[in-house]
Order: structure tokens, then sequence, then C-alpha cells
């Protein structure tokens, strides 16, 4: 069967590289038994690895020439193709009730949405590693006092252990990308839930890093009914210095106050 021809309009760059994928799939080599979903599997470069490797594996895929292609080369799979877009799907009917693994070589285009889907149900996904952009994947990893630290790094951080892996070079593509990429793996932490109103705490993230060039005092002032909180000494700070602990800490303070 022909190859799959890279559509630009669903961020797909093919990795030609066997030894990098082999590497990818190796994130999860530890989870063999627990189901895992492959976003986005394409031509089942790191498919066929998965599969090696023995796991209880499903893949998503919205490209309707990919599936037809991994229908036709990968036998294996029968039954286990899921024709449709990832960020729609309810991931509890395709991986059940229990743990399951999310990994992928994720479309640029969707990457920090995937990751978003991924936190809706951190519940059930014990681990997600995978390959996307490199600022991405640095921004999901960084740590406080960080550049690249931001709105996605603090919310996944909060119950994920999070590591960048590798850098992977633009010429191991079909077609090459303008940019580098990253893998990276989360593994869930045994966070249960957050000593503070979750709704708030998002709240005030979002807020603060939509002016990350203020003070918390300045960006935070409309939130903070009692004045006097604001004289507090973690108002100095901007939200790139802040951890998810000193976040929850903020938004108890701005909680308190408006009870």
């Amino acid at each position: 069967m022909p190859q799959v021809k890279p559509k630009k309009s669903l961020g797909q760059h093919f990795l030609t590289d066997m030894g990098i994928a082999q590497r990818i799939a190796d994130t999860l080599i530890d989870r063999v038994g627990m189901p895992v979903i492959e976003v986005g599997p394409g031509m089942g470069v790191l498919t066929r690895f998965l599969m090696e490797a023995g796991h209880n594996l499903k893949v998503v895929e919205l490209d309707g020439e990919s599936v037809d292609y991994l229908n036709a080369n990968f036998p294996g799979l029968e039954g286990r193709i899921i024709a449709d877009d990832f960020l729609k799907i309810d991931l509890k009917e395709v991986a059940g009730d229990g743990k399951f693994c999310v990994i992928g070589n994720y479309p640029y285009n969707i990457s920090s949405q995937i990751f978003f889907k991924v936190l809706e149900y951190r519940d059930q996904v014990e681990c997600c590693s995978g390959m996307l952009q490199k600022e991405v994947a640095e921004r999901i990893a960084a740590k406080p006092g960080s550049k690249t630290y931001g709105i996605l790094s603090v919310l996944l951080q909060a119950w994920y252990d999070i590591e960048y892996l590798f850098t992977v070079p633009e010429h191991v593509f079909n077609p090459p990308p303008k940019v580098k990429s990253g893998v990276i793996r989360l593994v869930r932490n045994n966070v249960e839930h957050l000593d503070c109103d979750e709704r708030l705490w998002k709240s005030v993230i979002k807020t603060s890093f939509g002016q990350r060039r203020k003070t918390l005092r300045n960006s935070l002032r409309g939130m903070v009914q009692n004045p006097d909180t604001l004289a507090l000494p973690i108002f100095n700070k901007r939200p790139e210095q802040l951890s998810v602990d000193e976040f929850i800490y903020l938004t108890n303070l701005i909680s308190d106050k408006k009870e």
C-alpha cells in the first residue's frame, strides 16, 4: 500500500528514525499490561514498537488515509483503531474505568489541547509520554523561575511528575518541521485533591500569567477584596516565581478574604 501523504491541516510530520521511535516507546516499558492509548499513529512508526513490547494498545486516528494504512499493515490492531478526534472522544469508552497511559508523536497544532485533555482524566491517566514541539515540551517541564514556566506548567505539575527526556532534530521527519521536537514523560503523583478551591486556583493562575510581567499585587488586585492582603510578601512576586504549592497558598489567601 502506498505511503500516507502528510497533511499540513492535521499538523502531520511523520517520524522516519526507528531508533527514536523505539526510545519513545520505551518510555512506557514499565507499564506493560496497562491499557495504552496512542494518539495520531499515522503510519504506525511508534505503534510497531508498542505492539512488540506487548502493550494493551488502542490507537486514535482522525486521518482516514492513515486509518486505511493501519488496517492494511497492522492486522494485530483489528478492532483497536478508533477513527475519531482524540480531543472529542470519551477516553473511558476507549480504555475503560481503570488506569491507563497515553502516548504519541503528537500533532504540533493540538499538543497543548491534548495535555489539557489528559488533565481532565488525571484520575485515570497514570502516565503520559511522547513527542511534541520542543518549545511546548520545555514549557510543560519548566520549573519556577524559568521564562518558559507558565499556565500549562503549573496545571500539569500539580498532578504529575514531569521529565524532559531528549530533543529530536528536524531532519528525522517527513516533512521536516521548522522547529526541533522534545520528548517528555508525565507520571501521576500522589496528589488526590488540592488544598484550595480548584476553580479559583485555575482562575488565579490564568489571571497571573495573563499579565506575567506585572507583580501579583497588580495583576490580582481585582480579585482581592481586603487591601491589607496585598501587603503580604508573596504579592511582590511575579507568577513565574511561584511553585504549585505557592499558587495554592495564594488562592487560599484570596479565598479567605472573600468569605
